[in-house]
């Protein structure tokens, strides 16, 4: 299978602009192609997920993969997908997002040279004079059709910012400059982008003549990816200091059944002939399937020591084998005892189980909270640090949040 038919194999697919010509592009190994980022946090996200393990597919094959960090355009706000305007940031704070984006991407992407580039827009973008900007670029784009793109439609009645609707022009610049420096010669984004997409094919045509090379591709469900990030606890990071290896590694171990044969075929690299027989997988093969896929994604992200220990860690504490060595704990300190005992509560928040005592009362109450398998319905209850020995206590809240408890 070549790799433009393994992608649409695979369900990433959905749209294209001249799919004849982008197939053999992509299977000749001739494209060179970008995917942009915004620097909205100081770390990826398994909402990224989809488009890190396409750049990795296409690179393979022998594609070179521009991952474009946006610098510029972050400084504005991309409305797609949203019901309110995104909160303004430094440039101090997305320097410093930017430089965690490249160390993360490092893990999928090889940059070394002539592979691959890794490109901020603030390079471009921000040099660009208002009036300049406006007379290059200002007609190419009609305000009819911007209005009509959906990620303008869905924030119109509750109001639209002039700045973010500048943002549709700053993605299409974005294709045009990589266009003329790089010989970027195609984009990938999400089915949300689409509209964006188009306008920077487009401007490319409009300035350089309906000759010039310029595809556009989507990735499909990248709404439901950029879900995949949110838990409700949060998001769920690639940085293993916001995220560990063990609860990312549980996150995916705890996919919805019909979810994981979708998520086996985009993001993990098994082959899909194999994947297609776990088609025929039911009842507890699911299960070993979930595990398959939480094994090779932390895999992935963390490295095989990690992918490991979070799996050991796993079975340990849902199956009863092997040593709770490497799940993830949190260790007390001496003035967190007062006259030598601390209560339930104080554990379930210093451990970061609850947010608040309130919170961690309720959990109790409800029957939500056991130590060392053994429900607790008394939110006095208290411990001594005796009761710390050995490998420690084992907090569980809820069914699926777990925490080792040791003392300092």
């Amino acid at each position: 299978m070549n790799c433009y038919e393994e992608l649409v194999a695979r369900g990433l697919i959905a749209q294209v602009t001249n799919e004849e010509e982008i197939k053999k592009m992509v299977n000749a190994g001739e494209a060179t192609f970008y995917i942009g980022f915004d620097p909205t946090a100081d770390s990826l996200h398994v909402g990224h997920f989809m488009a890190l393990c396409l750049m990795k597919r296409l690179q393979m094959a022998g594609n070179k993969p521009i991952a474009l960090i946006g610098g510029g355009t972050g400084m504005v706000g991309d409305p797609s997908g949203r019901t309110d305007m995104r909160q303004m940031m430094t440039p101090e704070m997305i320097d410093h997002n930017c430089e965690c984006f490249k160390k993360q991407m490092s893990r999928f992407i090889d940059f070394s040279e002539g592979k691959a580039l890794m490109v901020n827009n603030a390079d471009w973008l921000l040099k660009l004079n208002y009036v300049e900007l406006l007379r290059e670029v200002g007609a190419c784009f009609s305000v009819n059709n911007m209005l009509r793109a959906e990620c303008y439609k869905q924030r119109m009645e509750k109001g639209l910012s002039f700045l973010e609707f500048n943002y549709m022009i700053m993605q299409s610049y974005d294709f045009y400059m990589l266009f003329q420096e790089y010989g970027c010669n195609m984009q990938f984004g999400g089915d949300d982008q689409w509209s964006n997409m188009l306008g920077g094919t487009e401007l490319i045509r409009r300035k350089l003549g309906k000759d010039a090379h310029a595809m556009t591709i989507t990735l499909l469900l990248n709404s439901e990816g950029k879900k995949m990030g949110k838990t409700q606890s949060g998001a769920v990071w690639l940085d293993p200091n916001k995220t560990s290896p063990f609860d990312f590694y549980q996150y995916w171990r705890n996919v919805a059944d019909a979810d994981v044969l979708k998520c086996l075929r985009m993001l993990t690299f098994l082959p899909i002939e194999q994947i297609d027989e776990m088609d025929r997988w039911e009842g507890s093969q699911l299960n070993t399937a979930k595990e398959i896929l939480a094994y090779e994604l932390t895999k992935l992200v963390h490295g095989e020591e990690e992918a490991q220990k979070a799996q050991t860690a796993a079975k340990a504490l849902f199956g009863g084998q092997g040593s709770l060595e490497n799940m993830p704990s949190y260790c007390l300190k001496a003035e967190d005892f007062i006259e030598g005992r601390i209560d339930i509560l104080a554990i379930l928040q210093k451990s970061g189980l609850a947010s608040s005592r309130s919170e961690a009362r309720r959990n109790v109450e409800q029957g939500g909270v056991s130590v060392n398998g053994t429900q607790i319905k008394d939110s006095k209850l208290s411990y001594g640090r005796e009761d710390f020995t050995g490998d420690g206590m084992m907090v569980k809240r809820g069914k699926k949040n777990f925490m080792k408890v040791i003392v300092e």
